[in-house]
């Protein structure tokens, strides 16, 4: 049975977020001063590529990070709960129980001493107090839930003895356990084969709709940005340069990295153009440009973009952009 949620109520709101990493004297900021919301009900992607700060944004938000990081936020809310107020062990006990992440690597997030059964149980003995045999009835319900054949017998098993696909389900099934408002899901496809990688992202919607959750994707797979965004939030070099409908921002994309991004991939490449790769590679967190991050790499650079970096501002209803000619842009994509 489905959740009846509000779909425009908030799932996550972040605003201002920016992450710093100190230690030897030294501080580079590897996510800077980002807006994201999700709503209950709504599959939002991050997309970018490795070294653009998406993972370190998912940890920030989740509070996994280390006393070498430092996370500042305006506003850091999940389902209306501040989460800057919260104390550590506050913040502990949301995890799993209103806010969860589902990371890439299976087979390392999981315990390889412990059966797949307890793992899971333990989240129903800490968080609802469950008794051994309750914790249990929960974690076959589960492995059914998304789709794990035989879960009766199954439960007992250990990590290695399930597949790639099977590990990852059994990981988003601790995810979801105690039914939270937000999940997020960091490149949770990214080790698997084609066939497998579209029946976790036809799970992870079928349980979006049937928990009336919000999903963050996180991920520099644009195939997957097209098979199940609803929105889209486009970072580069630890900051977002594009978010809107993801339909409408692959359609006419207002930021040239996103332009860029579209035509490196065959599907979306031009008939009869050469593809398009784009030069160079992401700048460090420790030596950013000055002006748009961008730039050096940007066949669209005029000499504005490296001294002024642009803001993230509205091109259109529901569009924003940092861009100096994200206007041109749209113009010249739409005439």
């Amino acid at each position: 049975m489905e959740k009846l949620v509000n779909p425009l109520a908030a799932a996550l709101t972040v605003r201002d977020l920016s992450v710093t990493f100190t230690g030897g004297g030294r501080e580079v900021t590897a996510v800077r001063n980002i807006d994201l919301d999700v709503a209950r009900g709504e599959f939002v992607a991050l997309l970018g590529e490795s070294g653009s700060g998406k993972s370190v944004t998912a940890r920030a938000i989740m509070g996994l990070t280390d006393e070498y990081t430092r996370v500042d936020a305006s506003v850091l809310s999940v389902s209306g709960t501040n989460i800057l107020s919260l104390s550590e062990e506050q913040r502990r006990l949301m995890r799993g129980e209103r806010m969860s992440l589902v990371l890439q690597d299976a087979l390392s997030a999981l315990n390889p001493v412990m059966t797949i059964g307890r793992q899971i149980g333990e989240l129903f003995i800490v968080h609802r107090k469950a008794t051994r045999k309750q914790a249990r009835a929960s974690a076959i319900e589960l492995l059914a839930l998304v789709g794990i054949p035989a879960p009766g017998s199954r439960v007992d098993d250990y990590p290695h003895q399930f597949s790639g696909g099977m590990r990852q389900r059994i990981l988003i099934a601790m995810a979801i356990a105690l039914e939270p408002e937000m999940l997020i899901a960091d490149e949770p496809t990214t080790a698997l084969d084609v066939t497998v990688q579209a029946q976790i992202l036809d799970l992870l919607g079928g349980l979006r709709d049937q928990l009336g959750m919000g999903i963050l994707l996180i991920t520099h797979d644009l195939g997957v940005v097209m098979e199940v965004a609803d929105r889209l939030a486009v970072m580069y070099a630890g900051r977002i340069v594009e978010q809107g409908d993801a339909d409408t921002v692959l359609d006419l994309p207002a930021h040239p990295y996103t332009q860029a991004l579209l035509r490196s991939v065959p599907e979306a490449a031009v008939k009869g153009e050469r593809l398009l790769t784009i030069p160079g590679s992401p700048p460090n967190p420790a030596t950013t440009p000055s002006g748009c991050s961008f730039n050096p790499r940007c066949h669209m650079a005029i000499d504005i973009c490296s001294t002024a970096r642009p803001p993230l501002v509205e091109v259109a209803l529901g569009r924003a952009s940092a861009c100096h000619r994200s206007e041109e842009m749209l113009h010249e994509l739409v005439s």
